[in-house]
């Protein structure tokens, strides 16, 4: 978006910012490696677990109640509340214009399969042609999203990827009580899928021993899992971080009613499409 070519232009900067915040929710998109990637001892054994085993045991699996989280990534920072219970989740994420410094805030809510969203612009004295959306949550109708793939679903508790990426470490060893580190195969299984298609490419063979660090809490819960991403090619190196808290008291996810909620409006549908 820029100003020089007003309201065309920026509105398609808009679209682009927007798009961005959209592509922020990979991050918790969810890999959904399932409970089946909790490990454990064999029944009857009495056997230490491993430490991976310890670890992936760490990962939320749902029986956990509510929880908050924060992700970040090369490129983007979210936060929100996963409810296992109502199949829900709630996500926001805030995109900065490089060029005029306006900010998109973009929050998206789920409850099962409806998804709402709130879009706020903030920063943006002197700028004109934003689109003016209601300052309400929006029902999103995925027959009318270009993309309907990219709107934020609701697919499982560990929104981070934890699991699948633990599942794919090759070496894991315990430091200390709670606190964990080793490599991770990012080619291996659904890991692959955590980063980006052409960062995978540019990393090579290093994708294959990623360094990572991982925190339990004293609940035995998984608290903070860090990913270290090397610099590649045009690719800056940085730090893949999930953090998860607040587990079993963090405020449920409810479905927005009243006049707090309504359906989308066409420009919605136009921000989101392109």
């Amino acid at each position: 978006m820029t100003q020089r070519t007003r309201t065309a232009g920026l509105l398609r900067r808009v679209v682009t910012t927007a798009t961005a915040a959209l592509a922020a929710t990979a991050l918790v998109a969810g890999c959904d490696a399932g409970d089946g990637d909790r490990a454990a001892a064999p029944a009857g054994s009495s056997a230490a677990p491993t430490p991976k085993a310890a670890l992936l045991a760490a990962v939320p699996d749902g029986t956990e109640g509510t929880f908050r989280f924060t992700g970040h990534d090369s490129s983007s920072d979210v936060s929100g509340l996963v409810d296992p219970t109502a199949k829900g989740a709630e996500l926001t994420t805030a995109v900065k214009d490089p060029d005029l410094g306006f900010t998109t805030r973009m929050s998206f809510r789920i409850v099962a399969d409806q998804t709402w969203m709130k879009v706020k612009f903030t920063g943006t004295k002197g700028l004109t042609g934003l689109p003016k959306l209601p300052d309400r949550w929006l029902r999103l109708d995925r027959a009318r999203l270009a993309d309907a793939a990219s709107a934020p679903v609701y697919d499982g508790v560990d929104v981070g990827n934890t699991g699948p990426l633990i599942e794919a470490a090759t070496a894991v060893e315990e430091k200390g009580a709670g606190r964990y580190a080793g490599t991770v195969d990012l080619t291996a299984g659904e890991a692959a899928k955590v980063l980006e298609a052409e960062e995978m490419t540019a990393l090579g063979d290093a994708a294959k021993a990623m360094p990572f660090t991982a925190e339990v809490g004293p609940d035995g819960n998984l608290a903070k899992l860090t990913l270290q991403v090397p610099a590649v090619g045009r690719h800056k190196a940085y730090a893949y971080v999930v953090e998860y808290r607040d587990y079993g008291t963090a405020p449920k996810v409810t479905a927005p009613t009243g006049g707090a909620a309504q359906d989308a409006p066409k420009v919605a549908y136009e921000l989101l499409n392109g």
